[in-house]
This record gives structure tokens, sequence and C-alpha cells, in this order.
């Protein structure tokens, strides 16, 4: 491979029409590479919210879209789409490229595009969740002819799926947890390389101080595999106030606000500052994914001295500190969590060492390692 400077670099991901820890892995790679082009399948800044300025800055004049951004409101049909995904990175010219790095969710097919002599790098956030057994956004089981159609042409995505990864020169995967199945379904070993986190609140007059309020915050996608409704019933049974943050998925919301009462507030999707302001101040954030790949927002949070009451399975196992940085509950039942809680109030959990934990995760840190990397 050539240097670092000397090699022409694209940036390559699946689509672009929400912000969440796959699309701040992107914004960091592009400022990494900042003369790097961006593709993928289809580009809406009109969804991502309180991020929009600041991307479209960054991104807009960078942006290579395929012919999906062409179908009418295909922002909205994202999820039928990805059986064209395949012919939509195809279609593009990599040719006069060196280095090509994909970032993949595992929602579309990147790796399928046609990398001529360039070396593929994927970073990979995990593999499909819908393809191989692991909780998602939809639950499909409601339907059972759609849920029928669906395993149907699942198996023919295995196949893609698993062709698709041998076009891979390296993987690199966002965490331990989605290493063990890169190896288990690609058969391909990785590097380990956690994503960006930013620990700028940090330097909240709130954190020095060790303020804390007297509510309970959790938030981020608000996709049905998150388990946020385990967040409010235990609340609930509490008598806690529980304050959520982020952006509807695939309508999960609808279901979170018929669970919610009087102990729960809704604050939709919100800037970073916000967000950081109000880790400062929570007591905890609880965390209920089931099996995440990795977890930015564990590790936000403690970025902001903020401990956190997380299931554990997935990634956050290998962030927060079982009884130094935060407390685990082992069953993905209201009960278990409100246990947790509980647990947390007799447990002196110290915001500097929240704070370093989160240093570990920096993103300083995933720039050098990056770097290290590729040249």
């Amino acid at each position: 491979m050539k240097s670092q400077k000397l090699s022409k670099i694209a940036l390559v991901h699946d689509y672009l029409k929400e912000y969440g820890g796959a699309e701040s892995v992107l914004e960091t790679l592009s400022d990494i590479f900042p003369t790097a082009p961006v593709y993928t399948a289809l580009y809406h800044p009109q969804s991502f919210g309180p991020h929009r300025q600041r991307l479209e800055k960054k991104w807009s004049h960078r942006i290579h879209q395929s012919f999906l951004s062409h179908f009418p409101f295909a922002h909205k049909i994202i999820s039928p789409l990805r059986l064209l995904s395949p012919l939509a990175f195809r279609s593009f010219d990599f040719s006069d490229f060196d280095l090509i790095i994909s970032s993949t969710t595992g929602a579309y097919f990147p790796n399928t595009l046609n990398k001529h002599h360039a070396k593929l790098i994927c970073y990979c956030h995990t593999p499909p969740r819908y393809l191989y057994g692991l909780p998602t956004a939809r639950n499909l089981k409601k339907y059972p002819l759609l849920n029928f159609l669906a395993e149907f042409a699942n198996h023919w995505l295995r196949l893609l799926d698993f062709k698709s990864t041998q076009n891979v020169d390296q993987f690199i995967a966002n965490s331990t947890t989605t290493a063990l199945r890169i190896r288990k379904f690609y058969r391909r070993d990785s590097v380990v390389i956690n994503p960006p986190v930013d620990t700028a609140s940090t330097s909240s007059p709130l954190v020095k101080e060790g303020c804390r309020g007297d509510f309970y915050l959790t938030g981020g996608r608000l996709a049905r595999a998150k388990r946020y409704d385990i967040a409010i019933r235990a609340c609930n049974r509490l008598r806690l106030p529980l304050k959520i943050f982020g952006r509807d998925f695939a309508g999960y919301t609808g279901e979170l606000h018929a669970l919610a009462g009087k102990y729960t507030e809704f604050l939709g999707e919100i800037s970073n500052e916000t967000k950081f302001d109000l880790l400062a101040r929570a007591r905890a954030f609880i965390f209920c994914s089931d099996n995440e790949d990795f977890g930015i927002a564990p590790v936000e949070a403690m970025a902001a001295g903020c401990p956190v009451v997380a299931y554990r399975s997935g990634g956050v196992t290998e962030t927060v500190i079982d009884g130094k940085t935060g407390i685990f509950f082992d069953k993905l039942t209201p009960a278990s969590c409100a246990a947790a809680i509980k647990k947390l109030n007799t447990v002196k959990i110290k915001p500097s060492d929240c704070i370093s934990r989160s240093r570990q995760f920096s993103r300083e840190k995933f720039i050098t390692k990056i770097n290290k990397f590729i040249s």
C-alpha cells in the first residue's frame, strides 16, 4: 500500500438518513481524511435533526449518492431498498482509488462494491442483526405472512452477505463482541478499534463539582432492541423520574408513550450540548440494550462522571466496570433493572473513576489507532 499521504482514499457508508453511533464514526473518519469523498446509497440531511448544520457543512460537497436517491420517498423505504443495495454500490467507480474504507452497519451491503486495485478496509459496526438472530428494531413475528417472506429473503441475503465480506482485505471491529461475530459468521479475523466517544463533557463545571440531580436518564436511537420499555417499567415501579431523549425508530416511541406514566418525560432528539448537560446532572444512565454491538451512550455517560445501570450483554460489558463505574443487571426484566438501580444507591461510584474509564475510548485514541493502522 502507498503511504497515507500519497494514497487516494474513499469513504463508504450504507446510507445517511439519521445520526447515531455509526454516523459519528463516519464523521470522525471524514475528519481524519478531509479530502476523501463519501459514497453512500442515499443522503437525506433533513433527518439529521440538531446535527444537520454541522454535518452538511462537512459533507455536502463530498457526498456521492447512488441511483437509489432518485426513488420517490427513498428515505422512507430504506428496508425494501436493501435488496437493490448491492447494485447501488457496484454502480460507483472506484478505479482511481488506492484505499477504500467502508463503514458498515449491517443494513446494506456496501462491500459488494468493485474495488479494482484498491485495498478495502471494512470498519464493521456489526454483521446484519436481522440475518443472524440478534434482536432488531422491528418485530415481524406479529405479522406471520410478512415474517415468512422476510425469512425466505433472508436466506439469500445471508449468502450475499457472506460473499460480500470475502471482498474485504481487512476487517476492523468496533468491539470484541463484534469481532467474535465476524469470526463466527464470516470466518474472518479482525482488529478491534473502539469507536470514538466525545469526552468534551468532562470540562463541564457540573462534572467537576459532582452535582447530581434526582432524575435518571436513558436514550439514543429509540429502537425496539434498545429495550427502553424495561427502563420505563423499572422507574415506574420505583417511582423515580426518568428522562428519555432520542428520535423515534420504526414507530417504537408510540409503544413507549403507552407505557409511560407521570414519572417519564420524553425530550425528543437533542443536541450534543444538551445531552452532556443532562448526563452531568443525572443520577445514573440506564442502558437496557439487548446484545449491543458496542454502546457509545454508556461511555458518553461515564465521560460526564455519570454512573451506568446496564444489562449485562454485548459491548457494554467491555466498557462499564461493575461496581466501579456502574452496576449490571442479569435479566432483561423490569424487576432486575429496578434491583440494580436500588443497588446503585448503596455503592459509592466516583465521578473521577467514570471519567478516567471513558478516556480509554476517546476520539483522540480512535484517531491515533486509525492513523497507525492505515499507515
